[in-house]
């Protein structure tokens, strides 16, 4: 019983603080001047309550998703409705039937994405001619710009570009590949979280709708390696193999330092499997060398660039949320659902899927994630594609909502 309640506990604080940070975000974006008008040093004449065209879709969605949320339980929706809603609910496909599905989605997806492989990038990103100029030195870290310092100590990142460059001879097929691998674990996630094939199938349709995604699915400058690595980490803590986990989510952060604010995600993943607490342990101490090891070789390369820039600012922490806002504009689906799909992720926690709370912290992570890094540096900017792991989180979370309920 103690166990239960603590667990309940965990339920609800999960939950409370999510829906925190995810309405501050909303704020942000339905009030678009309200925190720069609080934070900006310098005269200006901004309305902060000065409301945006999303104002009217989000709570309109919101109201209308909630209803019938509510109108389902009570069993008040026309037999119709009500009788589709538990159709798909209580839908599966045989394994032999959602792997063809997702041949086939695939093949789609990569038959309208091919063509991006042969543009040439500089006329697409104008930072990749950083990345270009980098790999010209790579491995070196000797250059008078610290942007070109930077990228080369993405190691990882780096001997994976300089391959695809050099001997697949286009820098754009690797990361094609790990996009496409993105996708794939994407449905393996949510299908091990949800224990259904059919939410595999869902999450995967989700994620290619986003533009957010599409957009970069085959940029060498704003690869995917770091979102591969770091969904390798989280699938496989529940696998025999699970010191794949803590292997994986160091290779994630030497493809990008970025994913260091997502260690505590992986520590709550790991809490919340459902495997031996023996095993849970292995797992966490194993975390703890890895975090040691990123500490270790962080110290040894301070002199490269990272004294140069650290610094704290609180106001733009606060700055940070509007990130979100900003990136979200060509993603109205997640924008319009993502509260109500954070409260009926807390149901569906509180009703036995105990897990839907690693998806709600997944989702609050990979928000804070952009204030976290503008609190202690300026010099990353939150741009769009650093929300491609939170566009996974929502494509799970909505997989997740057609789990079978304990």
């Amino acid at each position: 019983m103690s166990e239960q309640y603590s667990s309940k506990i965990v339920t609800y604080s999960v939950f409370l603080i999510t829906i925190g940070v995810v309405g501050l975000s909303i704020i942000s974006m339905i009030f678009p001047a309200l925190i720069i008008s609080t934070t900006y040093e310098f005269p200006h004449e901004l309305e902060p309550f000065e409301t945006s065209p999303w104002a009217l879709p989000i709570v309109t969605s919101s109201v209308i998703l909630f209803s019938i949320g509510y109108l389902h339980k009570k069993n008040s929706l026309p037999s119709i409705l009500s009788s589709g809603i538990n159709f798909i609910l209580n839908f599966e496909i045989s394994k032999k039937t959602s792997i063809i599905i997702g041949i086939v989605i695939l093949s789609i997806y990569i038959g309208l994405s091919v063509e991006e492989l042969f543009l040439d990038e500089v006329n697409q990103w104008p930072d990749f001619l950083i990345l270009k100029e980098a790999l010209e030195i790579w491995p070196s870290t000797d250059h008078w710009s610290v942007y070109i310092k930077e990228q080369n100590t993405r190691y990882v990142r780096m001997i994976l570009l300089d391959f695809s460059q050099d001997f697949l001879q286009n820098i754009k097929l690797l990361p094609f590949i790990a996009s496409i691998s993105v996708v794939i674990l994407t449905a393996l996630v949510t299908i091990q979280i949800s224990k259904k094939r059919f939410a595999g199938i869902i999450s995967m349709i989700i994620l290619l709708q986003s533009i957010t995604f599409i957009d970069f699915d085959t940029i060498a400058v704003y690869e995917n390696f770091w979102v591969l690595f770091f969904l390798l980490s989280i699938y496989s803590i529940q696998k025999k193999w699970w010191y794949a986990s803590p292997t994986s989510f160091i290779l994630s952060i030497f493809t990008k330092a970025y994913v260091v604010t997502y260690f505590w995600i992986n520590i709550f993943f790991i809490y919340r499997a459902d495997i031996p607490r023996r095993t849970k342990l292995y797992i966490l101490a194993s975390y703890g060398a890895v975090l040691s090891i990123t500490y270790a070789i962080f110290e040894t390369g301070r002199s490269i660039i990272y004294d140069e820039i650290v610094r704290i600012d609180f106001n733009s922490f606060l700055d940070g949320f509007t990130g979100w806002g900003n990136s979200m504009q060509l993603d109205p689906l997640i924008v319009l659902c993502i509260v109500p799909l954070i409260v009926g992720l807390f149901k569906k926690s509180l009703n036995g899927i105990k897990q839907a709370d690693s998806i709600l912290i997944l989702i609050l992570g990979t928000i804070l994630a952009g204030p976290l890094i503008s609190l202690v540096t300026d010099f990353y900017f939150i741009l769009p594609y650093r929300f491609i792991p939170f566009v996974i989180a929502i494509a799970i979370g909505i997989g997740v909502f057609f789990s079978k309920e304990n």
